[in-house]
């Protein structure tokens, strides 16, 4: 399995959006892509899924460029979870995540396909949704699912939009840990897009910082997630501390800073 972009460049219209982007994942592994609202990061998942038609550069799965693959083909290899979910799918949930084995299958589902369903489904700790009708759920029970479709597509890449949106904070946790566990056990490799510094910095073994429609910066937790980096792509002041080998991000209020060293 590999991934490889080179000199990746998008453009909509007159206006640029990726800008050279140049990335190497050779390895399962958990990848977290970050940085502020517009700097490219959706942009990025959907040259890799095809979406998009990268306007400069190439995107190469396992040596092949992606536009050679059909759209099926490529669907056997990567799997993909938007940010949310507009369909109101009339269908139960578990008919929801059997769409996530069309790939793999002909007309019919098979017992194989409902077992892998359901193991999934246990995983999420969903199963007891699995009668449910998909459009009467909540919006984290939504993502629940959705990430569900996705996980039964069995992709050797599975790239997922802010995957713990409309999540709380325990859940966010553990979809992150089982994102984490499952890139480890089960030889995928996962790049999710994520907003939240702290739950990347726990969980993920590489991180992409972008900037500007360009990477600002790759490599581990900690080599990215710096004060001076934090500053400089997201215009806030932080103190970054070490917590279990991870750097665990806290934001600083320059005004309040201002005012608390006047107090004293």
């Amino acid at each position: 399995m590999s991934l490889n972009i080179k000199d990746l460049g998008f453009s909509y219209t007159n206006v640029s959006v990726l800008n050279d982007i140049c990335l190497d994942v050779l390895e399962p592994q958990l990848i977290s892509i970050l940085g502020p609202n517009g700097v490219g990061k959706s942009t990025l998942i959907h040259c890799i899924n095809k979406i998009l038609i990268p306007t400069g550069g190439e995107v190469r799965i396992d040596d092949v460029e992606v536009g050679e693959y059909s759209f099926k083909d490529l669907a056997k290899k990567v799997g993909y979870v938007p940010y949310s979910s507009s369909d109101a799918f009339p269908l139960t949930v578990i008919d929801t995540v059997l769409m996530g084995r069309h790939p793999h299958s002909n007309r019919r589902s098979t017992e194989s396909d409902l077992e892998k369903v359901y193991d999934v489904l246990k995983m999420l700790d969903i199963t007891h949704l699995a009668m449910r009708s998909f459009d009467e759920l909540s919006a984290g029970q939504h993502q629940k699912v959705m990430l569900a479709r996705g996980m039964v597509q069995e992709p050797q890449i599975l790239l997922l939009d802010e995957p713990t949106a409309n999540l709380d904070i325990k859940h966010q946790m553990e979809v992150t840990k089982i994102l984490r566990d499952l890139s480890h056990k089960q030889d995928i490799m996962i790049i999710m897009i994520s907003h939240d510094l702290n739950i990347a910095a726990k969980y993920s073994d590489k991180v992409v910082l972008m900037y500007d429609g360009t990477i600002f910066s790759i490599g581990t937790p900690e080599e990215v997630l710096t004060e001076e980096n934090i500053s400089r792509v997201y215009d806030v002041e932080s103190h970054v501390i070490i917590d279990e080998g991870r750097p665990h991000i806290i934001l600083r209020d320059p005004k309040n800073i201002s005012n608390y060293q006047t107090q004293v």
